[in-house]
């Protein structure tokens, strides 16, 4: 028998009321009863009686239409000036301890106003504030519907969420009993269906292992309970104040951060968080520091990445979340200073590893002006905190503290506990990788480094739940020829080297190890035959995986010189903006130095006639300037790398807003761009450069951050044949259940 609607809102408040010990109030059934309710919570909150014109001055003075406003005002401390002149400091809501506030349950509460008679399903009161709305339907019934009504009731004129207590809701939950999603309230240009009538974000509750909570009754024990509940309002919503937006954390980041917490409450040593790429892991991070930051045991909380622009990168993201919450470390200088400082605004650092390993470093150049000077080095300055509780976060771990700066990092700080952010860990069968000498490194896996997995949501979970895409993968093959044998080789026995103009003719030698059958003008021309229909007529762009940065350069020349031939043979032929970077010879300059850590291959490739790197790197910067009117010098490298980063992601802008000639359709690269940058406008990967395990996983990752249903998956087109290493990486990278894991990523 199908449960009435009526019947699944009574069941829902007996379970709040007999198992969560909610109050239930049949009173309250409208607006003049929610408020004396309020008053009387209040007034018991903050020890004071009001009177009647007090409480309406108070009432008048807190009720906002602005959604953001409302929200701030509830998580602060208020100044009310009484009749009498005394000042009356008040908070709203118990903020020091959400559990002791009282936690009620009303239903069919009706707000009449001048032209609204909305009722109400079922609303929670958080000291008698209206904090949740849930609105229910009957099993069968779509809870899309409910969230339909929620839009249409914020939408209506005169509607109570601007002018009466509603004003403070904060989440709202739709369920048809057996499907339960929930959603942070939000200001208009937040809170609605988009043109592809989804309605973004909603989520549905999960158990740490990353299992659906669908069920109202099982969302209600889990999610409902009233510190729970506290909790999510208190410490896992976020005020974008900059977007003056409201962010509610998705299930599995709220674990990682309680993971880390109190692994750092129990002093439980390190730990890592195995968060696939796209997942957000930014967001998480900063929660985890902003916690942190209020926890007197911990002297410092620092968030250390790798590379300048992920120091750049990450800073905003954080200073998005909360204005100003983090500074620049402009210099080594300023990273020490503000270790140093005792000013709560410092007790959260974001830097780059390669900033933190030069304070540290004894040997180096700056320690021996120091010590030339008579000044005090770094590390000498910094020995106050060696016996100091700190906590030193690390973004993609695997990629940077497998070496020395790692090591000095905890060799000087021995009460440190240190966490690593991941989305593709080093693992046993991962660990082993080929040098570009052709000889055997050896990574350090993350577990050696991190000694424990605090928490897990991979690329499986992420797909599953829709927060990133799955892959359509073409393994290229000319039009009559057979798939290469390279298909079915170990992709570390592939010749890298780079093909020849015949290469479609050539001959393999004797015994020569499978290399790739495509000549680069094949690789062009195929580039140039699909590019339109893969980034669904440019609307996206692409990047171009190349094996070398002579690779890269030749490319570059081979699209200029084959798209001028079809311009001449076709005056309708539309030429493709084709950009290229990959980092100069560094020839002493610490920034490129520091910035090829991470780009072994662009790093040994320099070293081979760097005059020829350098001079074609500037004749393709002389190129960028004249096609965008910039004025990039390879002296600035930085800034050059910067601007196309930014040009990429200009793609988001309608033509009619930005012209396309003011865009990159694609990008050619070696090493950069690969790891770490994020586009949703970018869609589409043309892989000719031999790819293994996480870097492999890294690189398809650039194309899958969902957007709306004009990207529904992200496209890689493989010119080498790996179909080996991709089946290779799903499986070591699926988590726990890989039987399913390749239909799950893969679109046929």
């Amino acid at each position: 028998m199908t449960l009435k609607e009526s019947q699944i809102e009574q069941q829902l408040i007996a379970k709040l009321v007999d198992d969560q010990k909610y109050s239930y109030r049949a009173d309250i059934r409208d607006k003049a009863a929610l408020e004396q309710n309020f008053r009387a919570k209040f007034q018991a909150l903050n020890q004071v009686q009001l009177t009647d014109a007090e409480f309406a001055r108070l009432r008048d003075d807190i009720i906002s239409a602005d959604v953001f406003q409302a929200a701030t005002t509830l998580r602060e401390y208020g100044y009310f000036q009484r009749e009498d002149g005394t000042p009356l400091h008040y908070m709203l809501v118990n903020l020091k301890d959400w559990c002791k506030n009282h936690f009620e349950v009303v239903h069919q509460l009706r707000i009449n106003t001048d032209s609204s008679h909305h009722r109400y399903d079922v609303i929670l009161l958080i000291n008698g504030l209206p904090l949740v709305q849930i609105e229910l339907k009957t099993l069968g019934i779509n809870p899309r519907r409910a969230m339909e009504q929620i839009v249409d009731y914020k939408h209506d004129v005169g509607n109570g969420y601007g002018t009466t207590l509603l004003c403070f809701m904060q989440l709202f939950v739709v369920s048809n009993r057996d499907n339960t999603y929930y959603f942070a309230n939000n200001h208009a240009r937040h809170f609605a269906f988009n043109a592809d009538e989804r309605f973004l974000p909603i989520y549905q509750w999960a158990q740490p292992d990353n299992r659906k909570v669908t069920h109202l009754d099982a969302f209600a024990e889990q999610f409902l309970a009233k510190c729970r509940l506290g909790e999510m309002i208190s410490r896992y919503m976020v005020l974008v104040a900059g977007e003056q937006k409201l962010m509610i954390m998705r299930p599995y980041q709220i674990y990682a951060v309680q993971a880390i917490v109190d692994c750092i409450h129990q002093n439980r040593g390190n730990g890592y968080i195995w968060h696939t790429t796209g997942s957000g892991k930014t967001l998480t991070s900063f929660k985890t520091s902003t916690l942190l930051k209020d926890n007197p045991d911990i002297e410092k909380c620092l968030f250390v990445v790798d590379r300048k622009d992920l120091d750049r990168q990450t800073r905003d993201e954080f200073n998005r979340f909360q204005e100003g919450c983090v500074e620049e470390n402009t210099n080594t200088e300023t990273l020490v200073r503000r270790l140093l400082s005792e000013d709560y605004a410092d007790k959260v650092i974001v830097t780059t590893i390669q900033k933190l390993g030069l304070a540290l470093d004894e040997t180096g150049k700056q320690a021996q002006q120091h010590r030339e000077r008579g000044k005090r080095t770094y590390k000498e300055r910094l020995a106050p905190l060696r016996d100091k509780r700190l906590v030193i976060i690390f973004d993609e771990c695997h990629r940077s503290q497998f070496g020395d700066n790692h090591q000095a990092i905890k060799a000087f700080f021995p009460r440190a506990q240190l966490f690593g952010f991941t989305g593709t860990p080093i693992f046993e069968q991962n660990a082993s990788y080929i040098q570009v000498d052709g000889t055997v490194g050896t990574y350090t896996t993350t577990e050696d480094i991190f000694q424990q997995q605090l928490h897990a949501y991979t690329i499986t979970h992420a797909i599953d739940d829709r927060n990133v895409l799955r892959f359509h993968i073409d393994y290229f093959r000319p039009e009559g020829k057979p798939a290469t044998d390279a298909a079915a080789a170990d992709p570390t026995d592939l010749d890298t080297s780079p093909a020849p103009a015949d290469a479609d003719n050539a001959k393999p030698k004797a015994g020569a190890k499978p290399t790739r059958n495509l000549s680069q003008r094949a690789v062009v021309d195929a580039i140039l035959d699909k590019h339109d229909a893969a980034t669904n007529q440019r609307r996206f762009n692409a990047l171009l995986a190349t094996a070398s940065i002579n690779d890269a350069i030749a490319y570059y020349a081979l699209f200029k010189q084959v798209q001028a031939e079809r311009q001449g043979s076709a005056p309708s032929f539309r030429p493709l903006n084709i950009a290229c970077v990959f980092s100069p010879p560094a020839e002493g300059n610490r920034d490129v130095k520091q910035l090829q850590e991470d780009l072994p291959q662009e790093k040994a490739d320099n070293q081979q006639d760097p005059a020829h790197k350098k001079a074609a790197l500037q004749a393709i910067i002389a190129d960028y300037n004249a096609r965008y009117g910039t004025n990039h010098k390879l002296g600035e490298f930085d800034a050059y790398y910067q601007d196309v980063q930014n040009r990429i992601k200009d793609q988001q802008y309608p033509n009619s807003d930005l012209p396309h000639a003011h865009k990159i359709d694609v990008t050619i690269v070696v090493d950069m761009l690969l790891t770490g940058f994020d586009s949703k406008y970018l869609n589409t990967l043309y892989v000719d450069k031999n790819l293994k395990h996480h870097g492999l996983i890294q690189a398809l990752s650039r194309t899958n951050r969902v957007l709306n249903d004009t990207k529904p998956y992200g496209n890689i087109l493989d010119f080498r044949a790996q179909e080996k290493a991709v089946d290779a990486a799903i499986a070591l990278f699926s988590g726990e259940d890989v039987g399913n894991s390749r239909e799950i990523w893969l679109v046929d």
